[in-house]
């Protein structure tokens, strides 16, 4: 019979601790740095409700589900809304309802789903929707992924080398910091992305205190496996593009992305990804997640594409996320669009902000910013920018 033992991720025991390495190792779907113990460690040092369940057949360790555990029984992704990546890490014989159901959770939410033993194709999953995410992965050299790269996307390969040149020609001498420790460049890139959530008026998930302490502590995370990675495009004496993210062996996942706004005339980005490319076989990395979203400014650098789901799993369907799924279908395509950020923008406040006071304030803040996105989001579909 299935059981759980519900315990803080720094209080594993070493066999378990051990078996959990072990279910990710037999299935390469789990590899991701995301769902190792280190992570959820991280997690538990900045979170009071950081938790893994345990899930146990006749005493033997056979999946851990990592979450938070939120008043009413429910549960988050452990580390969301930075957790791109979500599974139940298991034995492929174990089933999502049963294994939710002995954690004592009556709802858990995702983002991120990777599901590789279909454990929750279950009645009880109140909605799914499924999303791309995208990967470079190496198994040669670099030089050969490019060269694939750009022979599948001309154009855009070739804008990219003219966009590297003038910004030499124009600005000052490109290079890339792989394994940048400068602190100062990791402050700039705080600054640059809370002023992107400010401009676009999206919710400022670097505000909070607890993902603030997150990013502190995985920023001085430099040794073992498990460690932070930045790399930064350097312009001149200039920080051009930077992501910052957590590695584990030979894969990187970053997180945080940005770059100079005032550099943006020459797409420094897709500059900055020409040049990590080449700089992965000197990291030693063969894998950079790159996540959903954002498919037209991914895809033509990914060379692999795979499945995430979205949903609400919930002990009897969960009529709160089936009232969501039916409100969309009801108004229609587009407002169903809108109705689905308005969504997105609720659970990021929900996921980030712990206290009353602070969700309040990050609703008030997007409904008092949703006339300016909505005007933004005009100009571009006018503009084709």
């Amino acid at each position: 019979m299935l059981d759980a033992d519900i315990i803080r991720p720094d209080a594993l025991a070493a066999d378990d601790r051990r078996a959990w390495q072990a279910l990710r190792r037999s299935t390469p779907a789990f590899a991701s740095p995301l769902l190792s113990p280190e992570f959820a460690e991280a997690v538990a040092e900045v979170r009071g409700d950081a938790m893994v369940a345990v899930l146990r057949f006749d005493g033997r360790p056979v999946g851990f589900l990592p979450h938070h555990r939120r008043p009413g029984a429910f549960g988050r992704p452990l580390g969301a809304p930075f957790s791109d990546v979500q599974a139940l890490i298991a034995e492929p014989w174990v089933d999502a309802a049963e294994a939710l159901s002995v954690t004592g959770l009556a709802r858990f939410s995702f983002t991120g789903l990777i599901d590789p033993h279909r454990a929750f194709d279950t009645e009880d999953l109140a909605e799914r929707a499924v999303a791309s995410s995208y990967a470079i992965h190496l198994d040669g050299t670099a030089e050969a992924y490019l060269e694939a790269r750009r022979a599948a996307s001309p154009k855009r390969f070739k804008n990219i080398r003219r966009l590297d040149h003038k910004l030499d020609r124009e600005v000052g001498p490109v290079r890339l910091i792989a394994g940048d420790t400068d602190r100062g460049h990791f402050g700039q890139l705080i600054a640059w992305k809370r002023e992107q959530f400010r401009r676009t008026g999206l919710h400022d998930v670097l505000g909070s205190t607890w993902t603030q302490a997150l990013m502190d502590s995985l920023f001085d995370r430099k040794d073992g496996d498990f460690r932070s990675l930045m790399l930064t495009l350097m312009v001149g004496d200039k920080v051009a593009a930077v992501h910052f993210g957590v590695r584990e062996g030979a894969r990187y996942h970053p997180w945080l992305a940005a770059v100079d706004p005032a550099l943006s005339a020459w797409s420094p980005g897709q500059v900055f990804f020409w040049r990590a490319i080449e700089a992965m076989p000197d990291l030693a990395l063969t894998h950079y997640d790159l996540s959903s979203g954002h498919d037209h400014y991914k895809l033509p650098f990914a060379s692999d594409v795979s499945e995430v789901v979205s949903g609400v799993w919930s002990r009897g369907a969960g009529l709160k996320a089936q009232g969501w799924s039916l409100a969309e279908r009801a108004v229609g395509p587009v407002r169903a669009a809108s109705l689905g950020r308005v969504r997105r923008r609720l659970d990021n406040i929900a996921t980030t902000e712990l206290s009353l006071g602070g969700r309040v304030q990050g609703l008030a803040y997007a409904l008092a910013s949703q006339g300016r996105r909505n005007t933004d989001m005009a100009r571009h579909t006018e503009t084709g920018a």
